[in-house]
């Protein structure tokens, strides 16, 4: 039950972190959490909220999961940290055997860990330049891969990511991704015409022999959820095998369960040259990967790529046991059914306001835009920031996303149960409801 937000307790601490933290860390609830379990969230004040939030798709097994927490007290009573480029530990060893297994493609891989999901973009970036030769980046509209210098370079949002950070990572290119709803042609058609683009910027940019890699969320995330056709998936990655160009898939959003595979990569019938992982692949714990085929994992040369707290003990304990969690308590299923269950609702809701342009999902990566009307389709972000404002009043934490912030997307522990995702839906659609009526 929520009753204020934010409650005495939590203004009282706002209070303080206005004061000695800068505002440029942003914060989707004005609240502080005290204890979190599955997917429910607890205040200072006692208030109790569903996440829709799950960490920015970080907590696909929920908060505190007892098989991560039970391997993490054991690790504590080991060992904390003795930087795996000065002692070596197993669990790193055992964490990369077997994301080398799980990770799409029968071909010889290697892994190796970082600490954040920027770190891992950065290096593999690193990677793909060691092993090509080359310098050049292709990354696409609307794609996020983080804020350091690199993955900003990369990321196509300029507010708040980019504006007056710059000069950017030279060497750097974007290319247009399939948006469907957003345009009169068929999604064949749209995704030929942008195929006839990128054959045209090698003639007119930059040659495909300079280009070592291209860089592409599965299903965009920041971006506002956009899914892309197999088939432009798949001819992005044909225009690399042409030109010898290696194909990075940014799983750190989509991976481990989040759209019914343990991979969103695995939708389009796609294996990648190097795969980035992060978010959830820790429950929580600061843990990021690169996976790639081995010889060109291999190219870097001892002591290039790394990091102190690279692959932590803590992380690879806690990582090892997602894992197991996943397949255990069959969360690809359990993904795919809370997909089903919120396109059902929310594309009957559609029929009652006509300010939801789009509702879209592929497994639990869920999410709804909302325009101002149906035939500009013109970004609704106004209507988006009243319903988010509303529905935490009503003990729901949810984001938003896209280019122009009017998207709400979905990122729920898949361990939510079927009372807390209904309740959760009520609470969203009534609010969607109350919002577009006024």
């Amino acid at each position: 039950m929520v009753t204020e937000v934010p409650g005495p307790k939590a203004r009282a601490l706002l209070e303080k972190k206005f004061e000695h933290v800068p505002r440029g860390p942003f914060n989707t609830v004005q609240t502080f959490v005290t204890k979190a379990e599955g997917a429910l969230v607890t205040d200072v004040d006692g208030n109790t909220f569903i996440d829709f939030a799950g960490a920015i798709g970080t907590l696909n097994v929920g908060h505190r999961p007892k098989g991560v927490t039970d391997a993490l007290h054991q690790q504590i009573d080991q060992y904390l940290h003795t930087c795996f480029h000065v002692m070596m530990y197993e669990p790193y060893i055992q964490l990369a055997e077997k994301l080398n297994e799980i990770t799409p493609g029968e071909h010889k891989k290697k892994t190796f860990f970082l600490s954040s999901g920027a770190e891992a973009v950065e290096n593999a970036v690193k990677i793909a330049r060691k092993y090509t030769g080359r310098k050049g980046i292709i990354s696409f509209e609307r794609g996020f891969h983080g804020r350091t210098f690199m993955s900003m370079s990369l990321t196509s949002k300029v507010k708040p990511y980019k504006y007056e950070f710059g000069p950017f990572a030279p060497e750097t290119y974007k290319w247009p991704y399939p948006y469907y709803f957003h345009t009169k042609l068929k999604p064949r058609e749209l995704d030929d015409s942008l195929l006839k683009q990128f054959h045209t910027f090698f003639l007119s940019e930059v040659p495909p022999e300079e280009i070592a890699a291209i860089i592409m969320e599965p299903v965009q995330g920041e971006g506002g959820f956009v899914i892309p056709s197999p088939y432009f998936v798949q001819q992005v990655k044909e225009i690399c095998e042409k030109y010898n160009i290696l194909f990075i898939a940014d799983e750190i959003q989509t991976g481990f369960g989040r759209t019914g595979k343990m991979f969103a990569i695995e939708h389009f019938g796609v294996v990648p040259d190097i795969i980035t992982m992060s978010k959830s692949l820790g429950a929580g714990l600061p843990i990021s990967a690169v996976t790639a085929k081995a010889d060109i994992i291999d190219a870097p040369n001892p002591g290039e790529i790394g990091g102190t707290y690279g692959g932590s003990p803590l992380g690879c304990v806690a990582a090892l046991e997602v894992i197991d969690f996943i397949q255990e308590k069959n969360l690809l299923n359990r993904s795919v059914e809370i997909g089903n269950a919120f396109k059902k609702r929310f594309e009957a809701l559609q029929e009652q306001c006509e300010q939801i342009g789009e509702v879209r999902q592929l497994g639990a990566m869920c999410a709804i835009e909302f325009i101002k009307d149906p035939i500009t389709k013109e970004p609704n972000k106004e209507l988006v920031a009243d319903i988010l404002e509303k529905v935490q009043q009503k003990g729901l934490i949810v984001m938003s996303a896209g280019l122009f912030g009017n998207i709400i997307r979905l990122l729920t522990p898949l361990v939510i149960t079927d009372e807390q995702l209904k309740e959760g839906f009520e609470v969203l659609a009534e609010a969607i409801l109350e919002c577009c009526r006024n």
